[in-house]
């Protein structure tokens, strides 16, 4: 069996050592298992090799973290369901981390939404519940629905995900901004490029919104914009367009 020369295994082993070592530092920890629960976004993300579910995986092996995902999106849900869902989704299945992703159907843009008050109140007992079953909790602000700012609905999100970023502070959850880091990226596009940026219909991601949106969970756990490059490196097979501005800085 081919050895390698002396000084290119020092090398190796600095790398791999170098890499265990920040693998060490990040909250997330090898073998850990993470739910992710949401709507359709999360759905959809878990469903394809391009959705943020399957990158966030990936992007945490490619840093020496092997984690497993529980898919726990369903199309169509509110903050209030996935409450009343959340012990046979998250917490029967024995989950050291949950990621939340409620907000975009909470605001009635199709249909009648989830008052203010109650999408607080279920939000606040989702957190507590996984709290005191031990399960650690990732908050993500809710992306936008239509790319453009302005209008109607991305202004009413504006006050839940307010109350998501308040909560993520006050329970000391981890909190991936993704409605900041959306605004940002549709906002470095440019005019030109107005309209699907990041989704294929205003609300459900795209491959370059896939990553946006992995990108920002990775962030969210801790790593480096070394280790979150090594991630996206990972994702080249899996999806081709990378996402404006989801370069860590």
């Amino acid at each position: 069996m081919p050895t390698l020369p002396l000084g290119l295994a020092l090398v190796a082993v600095v790398v791999l050592g170098t890499m265990a070592v920040r693998a060490a530092e990040l909250p997330i920890k090898d073998g850990q298992k993470i739910a992710f629960m949401g709507d359709s976004i999360t759905e959809a993300g878990a469903g394809a090799p391009t959705g943020y579910v399957n990158l966030v995986i990936r992007g945490l092996e490619a840093n020496g973290i092997k984690a497993t995902a529980i898919p726990a999106g369903m199309s169509g849900h509110r903050a209030t369901q996935m409450f009343r869902r959340l012990d046979r989704d998250v917490l029967s299945k024995k989950a050291d981390w949950m990621t939340l992703s409620c907000g975009v159907n909470d605001i009635g843009f199709r249909d009648k939404g989830v008052p203010l008050a109650l999408f607080k109140e279920s939000v606040t007992k989702i957190i507590d519940q996984c709290q005191a079953a031990g399960v650690r909790v990732m908050i993500l602000t809710a992306t936008m629905t239509g790319e453009d700012q302005p209008n109607p609905t991305n202004q009413k999100l504006i006050a839940y995900n307010e109350i998501l970023r308040t909560l993520a502070k006050e329970r000391n959850c981890l909190l991936a901004d993704l409605n900041a880091d959306m605004q940002a990226a549709i906002a470095k596009a440019g005019v030109e490029k107005k309209g699907r940026v990041l989704t294929s219909d205003g609300v459900h991601m795209n491959p370059a919104g896939n990553q946006m949106m992995a990108t920002g969970v990775l962030k969210a756990f801790g790593l480096s914009a070394e280790q979150i490059e090594k991630s996206q490196k990972s994702w080249t097979d899996a999806a081709p367009a990378a996402a404006p501005g989801s370069k860590a800085k």
